[in-house]
């Protein structure tokens, strides 16, 4: 978002109020209500025709009659008068708008058509649009709230940005219930104009914004989102809980890729690649974001767990080996030093039990003698309540200690309800997160480090092969075009993938019998017949492939056979002809695939090949262009890696030249986004340096 756009909505000298009211409770009082109340210094102007005064202000007919200048308009009038003013806002040089007013794409086709001539009245004049159909937003260091809530949140560090109105009041009013501070609150609404894009890059040239929390339900400029979420996420972290989980994604019809992938995937997929944490619930959003906003990230891995209470510790310690949490190994001296200040039946391993009737002080000779180990960059503290348990002392002792080591995050978990209430509250107005149950610190803690592992990965550039012919390719594809087709051929879809240095058969495409005998005798026995058509994906469940043949009549006899298969499952399918390729030697059976997802674009996959593909889903995804590290981190994800690293005493598999093919269809798709879907199944992977081989190549483009 451009500066001066961010300062008008963010930091107006002069905000006017359209669609003001006299009446308590209407929209538009509260609106006035709640920005003379939130201790804005700039000019308010309510307008309304059919008054003089509202709330102690001078009230205005039109917006063209106020005599000096207005950044910002807040309208909240009925749907259909809302393109008249926002025409007014234009001529009076307003420099954005916020349209709470409702009844625009939501409502249907009629309400679209308007929200579209709204937006083009904000580009006419230059005017940037939040909404319409919006709660409105709250910037507490400028301080303004413009929005219908009922209240105002105290100042904090925490920049919330919600698709959901009725989600950003429940949350408005469930942190004033909770003490938690905001910095900025965004409702988006309809996203006519401005979007999370757009507040996501605004929040993050705020200095005061710690971390920037959103609820999400769709990103429409998903490649656009990624680039700013990047940028942003090196100097604090994005935390995001995305709705609409189950609804369907980018398909494929034919492809085991469009299969296998949904929208959930695809959105997942892009967070990781810009370092977005993905929260579970409303609840994980803001254990996140509290923790971000008063710890330290770590430095590096090693967790410790102090408690009192034996099953909790281990609760805590099997969920972090669960979350791929390292527990540190604490050192000889740290170990003799608790040994020799702990009870004889304490734990002095980590996690350490500090035994159930510890009172403060061993606690905090525990935790201190625990902090100093350079082992350790994190801690857990878990107190249960027992009848020795001194839980507001041993709360302030670890306020005490936290203020001594500054640079290690310490979470507390104190279980026991109202027992432990006051030392919990402690812990928290004083900086140290406190959760009732260790799950909720385990999860906090793996958001610290996925953040702070994001942070330390070096930047890894896509890489480009240069042996590559994209003249090739386009001449490809704009022959199928011409033709009148979205499916390649065999030959043509493995033509394209050769011209980007990918591994292919010699084949021929026999029109007859006699040929296809003729070809298998000059390219060797044994020989494979695929069917050559765009209407037949599958050739297999339709008897379009014969494999291993050894002689010219078992050719013959397979070219008539595959064409009465055809002919018998499928009788309208175009048939150009039947490929023979010489048989590729056995290897490790893998799939390569890609499908263009409508937000974020191309979607490669890597998994284990054959027919079980779609059951077993031994698969994982990343977004083209790819890196190295990210085409070796998809082969190391799925469980057959294991196959290719060699068990049992067989030799390992080339993962050098699986991981360059990967790359290689990375860069293909990302040149040419007119291809939609693309399954190599099988890619054959042979031993170590011996390479691999593409075969059986589907391809489609989109239809547009």
């Amino acid at each position: 978002m451009e500066n001066v756009k961010h300062d008008a909505l963010f930091r107006p000298g002069s905000v006017a109020i359209i669609g003001a009211s006299r009446t308590p409770g209407k929209v538009g009082y509260i609106l006035t209500e709640n920005v003379i109340e939130s201790g804005f210094q700039g000019h308010i102007y309510p307008i309304n025709p059919n008054a003089e005064e509202i709330q102690g202000l001078k009230c205005f007919s039109s917006i063209l009659d106020v005599p000096e200048e207005v950044d910002l308009a807040v309208i909240a009038i009925p749907a259909r008068h809302v393109p008249q003013v926002a025409e007014e806002c234009g001529k009076k040089s307003v420099k954005a708008l916020v349209v709470v007013s409702a009844g625009f794409k939501e409502i249907g086709r009629e309400g679209a058509v308007l929200e579209a001539g709204l937006v083009e009245i904000g580009r006419k004049y230059g005017m940037r649009i939040q909404g319409p159909n919006c709660l409105g937003l709250i910037d507490t260091s400028t301080p303004l709230n413009l929005t219908f809530a009922t209240a105002m949140p105290e100042k904090g560090r925490i920049g919330f940005i919600s698709q959901s109105g009725a989600l950003g009041t429940a949350v408005l009013d469930w942190v004033l219930a909770e003490d938690i501070g905001f910095h900025s609150f965004v409702s988006l609404g309809n996203k006519a104009d401005l979007d999370e894009v757009d507040f996501i890059d605004a929040l993050g040239e705020e200095d005061e914004v710690a971390v920037i929390l959103l609820y999400l339900e769709s990103i429409e400029r998903g490649r656009r989102f990624i680039e700013v979420a990047s940028r942003v996420v090196e100097r604090k972290p994005v935390i995001i809980l995305k709705g609409g989980t189950s609804s369907a994604g980018a398909r494929a019809a034919g492809s085991h890729t469009g299969a296998l992938v949904g929208s959930f995937l695809a959105y997942k997929t892009a967070f990781d690649k810009a370092g977005v944490i993905l929260a579970e619930s409303v609840e994980e959003l803001f254990n996140h974001a509290i923790t971000f906003t008063r710890q330290p990230v770590p430095m590096a891995e090693g967790i410790a767990i102090v408690t009192n209470a034996g099953g909790p510790g281990i609760l805590a310690t099997d969920l972090s080996e669960k979350m791929g949490l390292r527990l540190a190994g604490l050192s000889g001296e740290t170990q003799n030093q608790l040994r020799q200040g702990l009870p004889a039946a304490a734990a002095t391993s980590n996690p350490v039990d500090v035994l159930g009737d510890a009172r403060a002080d061993r606690y905090s000779f525990a935790m201190e003698k625990v902090l100093r180990d350079s082992h350790v960059n994190v801690v857990v503290v878990i107190l249960t309540p027992q009848a020795m348990t001194e839980s507001m002392a041993t709360a302030e002792g670890l306020v005490e200690l936290h203020g001594r080591f500054r640079g290690k995050p310490i979470v507390a978990v104190f279980m026991g309800g109202e027992e432990v209430g006051e030392a919990s509250g402690h812990l928290t107005r004083h900086g140290i997160p406190c959760y009732a149950f260790p799950e909720k610190a385990i999860k906090t803690i793996s958001a610290l480090y996925d953040y702070a592992r994001f942070l330390k990965e070096p930047e890894n550039p896509p890489v480009r092969f240069r042996d590559v012919r994209p003249d090739r390719v386009r001449e490809i594809l704009d022959r199928v075009r011409e033709d009148r087709r979205v499916v390649l051929l065999s030959h043509e879809a493995e033509a394209v993938v050769e011209a980007y240095g990918i591994s292919v058969p010699d084949s021929r495409v026999a029109q007859s019998a006699d040929a296809a005998s003729r070809y298998a005798e000059e390219l060797g026995f044994p020989v494979v017949l695929r069917i050559v058509s765009p209407d037949v994906l599958h050739k297999t469940d339709v008897g379009g492939v014969v494999l291993n043949l050894r002689s010219a009549e078992e050719v013959r006899n397979a070219f008539n056979g595959i064409l009465a298969s055809i002919a018998r499952f499928m009788p309208r399918a175009r048939i150009y002809g039947v490929m023979v390729y010489h048989m590729a030697p056995r290897g490790r059976e893998m799939i390569i695939g890609m499908s263009q997802d409508v937000q974020f674009g191309p979607l490669v996959m890597f998994g284990l090949g054959g027919i079980y593909v779609n059951f077993l889903k031994d698969v994982s995804f990343r977004l083209a262009p790819l890196s190295e590290p990210e085409a070796r981190e998809m082969m190391e994800e799925t469980k057959a890696y294991a196959l290719l690293k060699g068990i049992r005493g067989e030799p390992p598999s080339d993962t050098e030249a699986l991981k360059n093919t990967i790359l290689r269809v990375g860069q293909l798709f990302w040149y040419f986004p007119e291809i939609g879907d693309m399954d190599i199944n099988h890619v054959i992977v042979y031993g170590w340096g011996e390479g691999c081989i593409a075969l059986d190549v589907k391809m489609t483009l989109t239809k547009d």
